[in-house]
């Protein structure tokens, strides 16, 4: 089960959970804070994680900073880690693929979720446009920003799974970290060593308030397809799988 097949339904899910607002650098408690990667600090985060180094190219630095200043600190550890599981994930089958790419489209893919960049787009093409303007602003080739641009556009679809390992692994290294890991592709030792360098910080409580707050916010920040309303209005035996009772089972203890 993974992240990307589970969240066209975010907008019947989440409108009943209570909203909290995350801005700018706001809404990171102090216990949060200290549970950033190394303290805190952009010079002193971890580099190499399970194995995977984290890319370190000028434009990757600001995306990361970029990603830091608009996004809570469970948001940005969590672009950091799919990134990493991503990769694990990319190997694992034997896939080529340009890391700078993927990293860029993995540290940013959230961006439609943060107070600075949502708005009334499903989130994960909201999120795609303020990368792509980003990128474009730091001169950055135009096929590998619409490499970007899709990998953040489909990771929340299973769309993203038949695309090339740059777009299609940004679903999966996501989904590996929000409902968790296949073992067969990611160790237990790995994914442990992932989380002590990047703690989740109540991720799973975090996720689906921050998702509830857009929703309420911009109802257009959730996608979702024709077929779904049909099949829930014409289809009697039809019950979509729910994201949140996915999340909630997903093995990771917060």
């Amino acid at each position: 089960m993974h992240r990307r097949e589970l969240l066209s339904g975010l907008t019947a899910l989440f409108t009943t959970i209570p909203s909290r607002s995350y801005g700018g650098k706001t809404g990171a408690t102090d216990v949060e804070k200290a549970l950033l990667p190394s303290g805190g600090g952009s010079g002193s985060r971890p580099l190499t994680v399970a194995g995977v180094q984290l890319v370190d190219s000028d434009l990757a630095k600001k995306a990361t900073e970029l990603t830091r200043s608009v996004s809570p600190p469970y948001l940005f550890n969590h672009a950091v880690r799919t990134f990493v599981f991503g990769s694990l994930i990319g190997k694992a089958l034997g896939q080529k693929f340009d890391e700078e790419v993927l990293y860029l489209s993995c540290i940013l893919h959230d961006l439609g979720l943060t107070e600075k960049f949502q708005g009334d787009l499903p989130f994960e093409i909201q999120g795609a446009e303020a990368a792509r303007r980003f990128l474009q602003q730091n001169g950055y080739e135009e096929t590998k920003a619409s490499t970007v641009w899709d990998g953040i556009a489909m990771h929340a679809s299973v769309i993203g799974e038949f695309k090339g390992p740059e777009i299609a692994l940004v679903g999966e290294g996501a989904g590996a970290d929000v409902l968790g890991p296949d073992f067969s592709k990611v160790s237990r030792g790995q994914m442990h060593e992932i989380l002590a360098a990047y703690p989740r910080i109540n991720f799973k409580h975090s996720f689906v308030k921050t998702c509830a707050d857009v929703v309420r916010r911009h109802p257009g920040g959730a996608g979702r397809s024709f077929m779904r309303d049909i099949g829930e209005r014409y289809v009697s035996e039809y019950r979509p799988k729910n994201f949140c009772d996915a999340i909630e089972t997903a093995p990771f203890r917060e």
